[in-house]
């Protein structure tokens, strides 16, 4: 048996001769890929193939995915388009397209994504071998939850159309009822589709696959743009009357005709409640928008993940502990509730139209922002500072929820940047006379400084390791004697055998500074974002109540750069509390 070592050294350094140069990361991935190809299609030998032909199936695969990713692109992209120009030719009564049309077209569209879905479910996802990887960093908990609850609110919304509706068929057309119909049961559908399947990395039938994913994804973008049209002008519509005070647009006209406005004084409900749900179901839009939204988030990353091989040991368990933070909480909470006080008094004030009244509301509001916007830039600030002093690496490999994290967080704050600059020019431009447009200047510039801090905080929260439970020091104790708290047993000796890694931050009871702090920092952003998100989002429109950017750009021109940049960062605030979350997990 003497030779028998020698002899496994030869065999070992005579197949390493035969892979020259195999150490490269290339090569390995190379390696990995076509082990997992030869087990995706029931091949059992691995020895008759080499690293070259391993790399020309690796740039095979990669050929035949992007040439996929191209062409449902474009199918997508040709959607849209389609799409727009209908939302877009609702909406002026010049032109002879009327909302019924737009929901005819949006009615097919929903049906045939529903369509493709049970499809998907109860057959593609079924086929043997169809899923054979799944993405762990896909669909977190928390995005599907909010999934959940924005479906749940969203379906509230279409039961109150169909009530409201309904009181007007003998005077409306039938396809407003018809149309939240379909879209019930096209939200309950996907939201269980998406709940089961947003981690699966899918093998078969990709093009299909890919088609279907990408016929959700325009089908959600041009409901959210539907939804976003309409509470926009809902909220920015201004009266034809120059004479009326009952806005506070200062009688600029904005004629729209997506919910069929002009017709609502000819046409009467046939019950009394109709106010009621039509208020009602106003109130629910933005969660209906932030499901569209959500949605399609999730349904990207299904469609980037279509062919592709997840390694899942990879992947790490985050857990959260309420106990880890108790300052951020307490100091976010405070900036909540004064938020919400705030909001509920601007809200009353401007409604009664007295100009003294909205000017001190909007005082009001701008303070509360400038004070809420300063503190989040210092936390941001002092969370990119321990970021640069942090000794752990950044995450390496492929990852499409990451990339579309950082992607959407840089271009939701687009619209926000573009309020903001609009405001400053406008202000500067008036001559900054008045606290008011003082505190409105202040406020817009702070706000431009809190998304650059915020935004390089998240990036590169979101591009760290998680930190390694084991990572400060090591205890070993013998695992009965933890157990059974015998102190004889403590005392006795330690077998090596049965030794037990322990966290030292456990032992002690806390965690390390650096982690305590960034998990106080991202539990006080994630407060303060929510309320910068309710302001707006549940019809905060200062910009609209202080005169000074529609006197400067002219009303129009001012409502175009609203409805633009505000749904962009409505929703960069809410997407800020996922991301926020998703760090604070990963300290």
């Amino acid at each position: 048996m003497k030779w028998d070592a020698p002899q496994k050294a030869r065999g070992f350094y005579s197949c390493s001769s035969n892979s020259i140069n195999m150490t490269t990361k290339e090569d390995l991935e190379a390696i990995e890929n076509q082990i997992s190809t030869i087990q995706c299609h029931g091949e059992t030998s691995l020895y008759h193939t080499g690293p070259v032909l391993a790399h020309d199936r690796l740039k095979s695969v990669e050929k035949g995915r992007n040439w996929g990713w191209l062409l449902t692109g474009f199918l997508a992209l040709n959607i849209l388009l389609l799409g727009i120009a209908i939302v877009s030719g609702s909406v002026f009564n010049q032109i002879q397209i009327s909302s019924s049309h737009l929901l005819i077209f949006l009615i097919l569209l929903v049906i045939l994504t529903t369509v493709w879905m049970v499809y998907y479910r109860l057959h593609t996802s079924r086929v043997y071998r169809a899923v054979l990887y799944k993405d762990s960093h896909a669909g977190p908990v928390w995005l599907r939850a909010g999934l959940v609850l924005f479906g749940f609110c969203s379906v509230i919304m279409d039961i109150f159309k169909i009530i409201y509706y309904a009181g007007r068929i003998h005077c409306d057309s039938p396809v407003k009822i018809a149309f939240p119909a379909v879209q019930t049961l096209f939200v309950i559908v996907q939201t269980y589709v998406l709940w089961i399947h947003a981690k699966d990395c899918i093998q078969i039938k990709q093009n299909i696959t890919r088609c279907g994913l990408m016929l959700t994804l325009s089908t959600n973008l041009i409901v959210w743009m539907m939804a976003v049209t309409e509470e926009s002008l809902h909220q920015t519509g201004a009266p034809t009357d120059p004479s009326s005070n009952e806005s506070s647009n200062n009688g600029h006209s904005f004629n729209v005709t997506i919910q069929g406005r002009a017709e609502d004084g000819k046409c009467q409900c046939s019950h009394g409640m109709c106010d009621v749900f039509e208020n009602g179901f106003y109130y629910l839009y933005p969660f209906n928008i932030e499901y569209s939204l959500f949605a399609s988030a999730i349904v990207y990353v299904m469609w980037k993940n279509v062919g592709r091989k997840m390694d899942e040991h990879h992947s790490h368990k985050l857990r959260f502990s309420p106990w880890d933070v108790l300052v951020g909480p307490v100091a976010g909470l405070i900036i909540l509730v004064a938020g919400l006080v705030t909001f509920v008094v601007y809200e009353v004030d401007v409604a009664e139209g007295d100009p003294k009244k909205t000017e001190r509301a909007l005082i009001m509001h701008y303070i509360m922002n400038t004070v809420t916007i300063l503190l989040m830039s210092i936390a941001c600030l002092i969370g990119c500072v321990i970021f640069r002093m942090d000794k752990r690496e950044q995450v390496s490999g492929k990852n499409p929820t990451r990339s579309l994290d950082v992607g959407l967080l840089v271009g939701a704050s687009l619209g926000q940047f573009l309020i903001c600059y609009f405001i400053i020019v406008a202000v500067l431009a008036s001559g900054v006379m008045g606290n008011t447009n003082g505190l409105n200047l202040a406020c817009a510039v702070l706000t431009v400084i809190q998304l650059s801090l915020q935004n390089a905080f998240l990036i590169k929260g979101l591009h760290r390791e998680p930190f390694k439970e084991t990572e400060t020091s090591t205890v070993f104790a013998n695992v009965m004697a933890v157990r059974e708290r015998d102190p004889e047993r403590r005392s006795s000796s330690i077998v090596p055998g049965h030794t037990l890694p322990i966290p030292l931050g456990i032992l002690q009871g806390q965690l390390p500074w650096k982690r305590r702090v960034l998990k106080e920092i991202c539990a006080f952003l994630l407060f303060c974002n929510v309320i910068l998100w309710i302001m707006p989002a549940f019809g905060a429109r200062p910009q609209f109540d202080n005169t000074v950017g529609s006197d400067v750009y002219q009303f129009q021109t001012w409502a175009v750069v609203m409805n633009i940049g505000m749904p962009f960062g409505i929703f960069y605030r809410l997407h800020s509390v996922a991301s926020l979350f998703e760090v604070c997990l990963a300290s």
